[in-house]
């Protein structure tokens, strides 16, 4: 039997940019929202300077977030990543991006060109996960 949908603040995690929770969960799906590459100790830090930086901190509150629903990356099935200068920043995103997650296997993952990010962004990166 299906069960409500659950929706999660994670305390250690950078506040929301907008009105949405950091994970929601279905039948054991987990919807992480994407995370920017803001400071989850300052919201008004500058963001961190290149795109190679700001997949790092991307990535890492992502790990917040997982953490803070008791997952880690193993349980990441799909990633979506959104970057406002697609040609210039992609190979160095990707080098960023493949260093957490190589040499597991690798989970399916949508990569697109957007015209904009919140707070001027070069990279967003949302995740999919899976319970056991």
């Amino acid at each position: 039997m299906s069960q409500l949908p659950k929706f999660t603040m994670v305390d250690a995690a950078p506040t929301p940019v907008g009105p949405f929770s950091h994970a929601a969960e279905a039948d054991g799906w987990v919807f992480l929202t994407g995370q920017m590459p803001t400071d989850p100790h300052d919201d008004t830090a500058p963001l961190p300077e290149g795109v190679a930086a700001q997949t790092r901190r991307v990535m890492n509150n992502l790990i917040i977030v997982l953490g803070g629903v008791g997952l880690t990356l193993d349980n990441v099935v799909s990633v979506r990543i959104f970057l406002t200068e697609f040609k210039r920043d992609y190979d160095a995103m990707n080098a960023v991006y493949s260093s957490y997650f190589l040499p597991k296997p690798l989970p399916a993952r949508t990569c697109i060109g957007v015209t904009g990010l919140a707070r001027d962004a070069l990279v967003e990166i949302d995740f999919v996960a899976k319970r056991p």
